[in-house]
């Protein structure tokens, strides 16, 4: 990890560098995967069972490829009491916080007698991949199934790679049970999207795919789109920390590995208008490394896409907080709170000493399913309108058509569309 001066060369270099991170430099997992949701789409079962063989050495046939909730109510039981109390407190503040995004159906009447509205529903059924393998997720979980139940979403089906045993972590089922799932698969990687996407004799088709997963995931998530609808395509992790002299260097170089342990692809990026917070924040940096238990993946990930920048003012740094457009945005300056009015693009902002990014990750409420690779300057978190649809309500009366209708018969016409402008003219013929 090296200090760098923050100017416009140094900050288009850092972007491309960035982009390296993005799925479309991966054609043959491409290709692979392709070949995979192909599979699935035609012989259903038969290819879930073969890719569970090939990939995760699990003898998967019709009779356990369903996760029964029987197995997640025991994973209640079995985990430690702290643990589900942690879960529980965790799920509260999910969802009450994703409960004031929640929207009514509205209708206007107007004089003339036109009505107008809008309609919110929930989507009938939602699908959630969870990781399995090196590691598993249950705030995953939870960001990605409360959000749904909040919405009234009535099916989530959640789907998880088992291990050679069949066995499917405890601390995944024991999430699902709480935040909501109302049924789980042992099935993972691109063939648990496919399933998902277009259904197979045991896995319902879904309307929505929402789920972090490594690459393969990902790439399926983004061939399946169209087919259902997707949380996005996400890349890896990446935390940006805006810092003046007044941010205490050993926070800030907790903060940046809590993001670079995740996997070498993560980013984890400094910009502040301070040199000497730039050197302590490096040197702390070291010391934590040494200490870290995922040190390999750690220095990795640093050597690669960990930067500190020093800016000559904040207003450039500003600047290239917007433009990188990261996933997690640390604010640790004299006044956050000003300073956040100028930050346009960020998935998730975190204001001060003491709101550091694993409390978004874990607990206070906001999800973590947040855009990656630049995408926070048009998408927005998973929140509860990922799983409403909203329908437009129209009914007019004869006297509110008839004041428009010589207006609409115009636009149509201008359109070259007749028939169109015809089905408003032949409610009037006879007058």
């Amino acid at each position: 990890m090296k200090i760098i001066e923050l100017n416009e060369k140094n900050k288009k270099e850092l972007e491309e560098t960035l982009k390296k991170r993005s799925t479309s430099g991966f054609k043959d997992i491409e290709e692979k995967v392709e070949g995979i949701i192909k599979e699935v789409r035609e012989r259903g079962d038969a290819a879930l069972f073969d890719f569970s063989e090939k990939f995760d050495h699990f003898d998967l046939n019709k009779d356990n490829i369903r996760i029964s909730e029987e197995e997640m109510d025991e994973a209640v039981r079995e985990m430690e009491p702290e643990f589900i109390g942690v879960l529980e407190r965790a799920s509260e503040n999910i969802r009450a916080f994703h409960e004031k995004q929640l929207r009514k159906t509205w209708i206007e009447t107007k004089p003339d007698g036109s009505i107008l509205g809008q309609r919110f529903t929930p989507i009938e059924i939602s699908g959630v991949y969870v990781p399995g393998g090196k590691a598993a997720y249950p705030s995953s979980v939870l960001m990605n199934i409360i959000p749904a139940k909040v919405a009234g979403v009535d099916r989530i089906v959640m789907c998880t790679p088992p291990g050679k045993d069949g066995e499917v972590s405890k601390a995944t089922l024991a999430a699902a049970r709480i935040a909501g799932a109302t049924e789980g698969y042992r099935i993972g990687g691109a063939q648990a999207i496919a399933a998902m996407a277009y259904g197979t004799e045991s896995v319902p088709k879904v309307h929505k795919i929402c789920g972090p997963g490594n690459i393969f995931v990902a790439m399926a998530k983004k061939a399946v789109y169209g087919q259902v609808s997707i949380d996005s395509v996400a890349g890896p992790s990446e935390i940006m920390v805006l810092a003046d002299e007044t941010a205490n260097p050993r926070f800030v170089a907790a903060d940046l590995l809590s993001q670079a342990e995740h996997d070498e692809m993560a980013s984890s990026i400094l910009v502040t208008t301070s040199a000497k917070l730039a050197e302590e924040v490096l040197k702390e940096i070291e010391g934590f490394v040494q200490k870290l238990e995922r040190k390999a993946i750690i220095e990795k990930s640093l050597e690669d896409f960990g930067f500190i920048f020093v800016a000559d003012d904040m207003d450039t740094a500003i600047n290239a907080v917007n433009d990188i457009a990261s996933e997690h945005l640390e604010i640790v300056t004299k006044d956050p709170f000003e300073i956040m009015t100028k930050i346009r693009n960020a998935g998730a902002i975190f204001l001060g000493t003491y709101s550091s990014e694993p409390l978004g990750d874990y607990f206070a409420g906001p999800d973590h399913i947040l855009p990656t690779n630049g995408t926070a300057k048009f998408f927005s978190p998973l929140n509860v309108d990922d799983f409403l649809k909203k329908t437009s309500i129209i009914s007019y009366s004869r006297e509110a058509l008839e004041r428009d209708a010589d207006d609409i018969i115009y636009f149509a016409k201008k359109e070259g569309l007749t028939a169109h402008a015809n089905s408003i003219a032949v409610r009037f013929e006879n007058n």
